[in-house]
C-alpha cells in the first residue's frame, strides 16, 4: 500500500510539473498581431562622460527617428523587411553613424561600405560589399536578395545592379565629412586601423569618436515574420578591399523565424571567426538556452576570449527584445506594439 501511494504521488508530481511547463510555454508565445523593432547604432567605448549633452540629444533623437520610421511600417501592416530598411535608411542618411553618409575613410581616402539583409521566413538574404556610390547600401542589399540568384555582390558589380534597379547613386563627394577625414589623417601612415569612435574624442564636435561603426535593425511584423539588416562604413584606414562581418550572413546578420533575428556591431573579424549571429541562433534552437544566455556566451566566452569587442541586438520569435555587449556601451533602442519603448546609450541597466 505504501508503495502504491508513493507511486501515485510521483505521478501527480510529474503531471503537475508538466502543467507548469505547459503554462510557461503558453506565456512565451507571441501575442497575435503584435509587432516590434529593435535597432543599434554601434557599440564601443561609449561612456556618459565622453558625450556632451548636445551629442547625447542628437544621438537619442536620431535613434528615435529611426525607430519611428520602422515602427510606422509595421503599424500599417507592412512587412518586417520594409521596416528594418526604413529604420536603417534613417541612420545611413545621418553623419552621426558610420554607415552611408557618415561612412569612414579607408587607407586610400575613399569609402567602402557594406550591408546585408535577411528574411527569417525564407532564409533568403542579400548583401553588398565595398561599394562607394550607392547612397543607401541596405537598399542595394535588398535588390540582391529580391532580384538575383546570388547572396552577395561586391564593388562595381553591386553598383551596376543597384543602378539597374533604380537605387539612388551619388558621387563619392556625397559621403565627405570633415570629421571623418580628420580621423583618417590622425592615423594615416601608421600600421593600424581604427574602429569608429574608439579614440580622439573632441568634446565640442557633434560626431564622437568612441564607438564601433555599424548600424542595424531587427523587426517582427504582425504575421510573425522576422527580418534583420546591418550596414557599415567599416574601419578608418582599413586596407583597400577589407570586408568585415556586416555583409556576411551568419556573422553580422541573421534571421530565422524558428529562433530570432540578430544584427551585430564590433570588431568584425572576430564576429566572422565565431560566425557570431548564427551561433546565437543555434544555441537557442539546439541547446534550448535563453536568448540572453546565448548572447552572453557568444560575446563574452567566444568573441571576448579571442580579444574581440562589440555587441548584438536580438528579437526572438515571440517578439521579445534582447541585447548585450562586452564594450562599455552601445547605442540601442526598441519600440513594441504594446507600448513598450526604450533608448539607451551607455552601460547596461538590466
Amino acid at each position: 500500500m505504501k508503495k502504491f501511494f508513493l507511486l501515485l504521488y510521483s505521478l501527480l508530481l510529474i503531471i503537475s510539473c508538466q502543467e507548469k511547463d505547459l503554462k510557461k510555454e503558453i506565456k512565451k508565445t507571441r501575442t497575435p498581431n503584435s509587432f516590434a523593432i529593435v535597432i543599434h547604432g554601434g557599440a564601443g567605448g561609449i561612456k556618459r562622460e565622453y558625450f556632451t549633452e548636445e551629442q547625447q540629444k542628437a544621438y537619442a533623437e536620431k535613434l528615435q527617428e529611426a525607430l519611428n520610421a520602422g515602427y510606422l511600417v509595421l503599424k500599417k501592416g507592412g512587412i518586417s523587411l520594409d521596416a528594418i530598411q526604413a529604420a536603417i535608411n534613417v541612420m545611413e542618411d545621418s553623419p552621426l553613424f558610420n554607415a552611408g553618409k557618415g561612412a569612414v575613410y579607408n587607407s586610400e581616402a575613399a569609402q567602402e561600405m557594406d550591408a546585408s539583409i535577411m528574411d527569417g521566413q525564407t532564409l533568403n538574404s542579400g548583401a553588398v560589399a565595398g561599394v562607394n556610390h550607392i547612397k543607401n547600401p541596405i537598399l542595394a542589399a535588398r535588390v540582391v536578395m529580391d532580384s538575383s540568384s546570388h547572396v552577395m555582390l561586391s564593388g562595381k558589380g553591386a553598383e551596376i545592379m543597384a543602378a539597374k534597379y533604380g537605387i539612388e547613386m551619388v558621387d563619392s563627394s556625397y559621403f565627405f565629412t570633415e570629421k571623418r577625414m580628420n580621423q583618417l589623417k590622425k592615423i594615416q601612415g601608421k600600421e593600424q586601423t581604427q574602429l569608429d569612435h574608439t579614440a580622439f574624442l573632441i568634446k565640442n564636435e557633434l560626431i564622437d569618436d568612441h564607438k564601433y561603426g555599424t548600424v542595424g535593425a531587427v523587426a517582427i511584423d504582425k504575421n510573425g515574420n522576422i527580418a534583420a539588416g546591418t550596414s557599415t562604413g567599416g574601419m578608418t584606414n582599413k586596407k583597400y578591399g577589407r570586408i568585415g562581418d556586416s555583409p556576411i550572413i551568419g556573422a553580422g546578420t541573421y534571421a530565422n523565424n524558428l529562433t530570432c533575428g540578430i544584427s551585430s556591431t564590433g570588431s568584425g573579424e572576430y564576429f566572422i571567426r565565431t560566425v557570431a549571429a548564427h551561433e546565437v541562433s543555434n544555441l537557442i534552437q539546439y541547446k534550448k538556452v535563453s536568448p540572453s544566455e546565448a548572447l552572453h556566451e557568444v560575446l563574452f566566452n567566444q568573441i571576448g576570449k579571442l580579444g574581440g569587442e562589440g555587441g548584438m541586438i536580438l528579437l526572438d520569435k515571440n517578439g521579445d527584445v534582447y541585447w548585450d555587449f562586452n564594450s562599455t556601451g552601445m547605442f540601442r533602442g526598441y519600440k513594441k506594439s504594446n507600448g513598450d519603448t526604450k533608448i539607451e546609450m551607455f552601460e547596461k541597466t538590466n
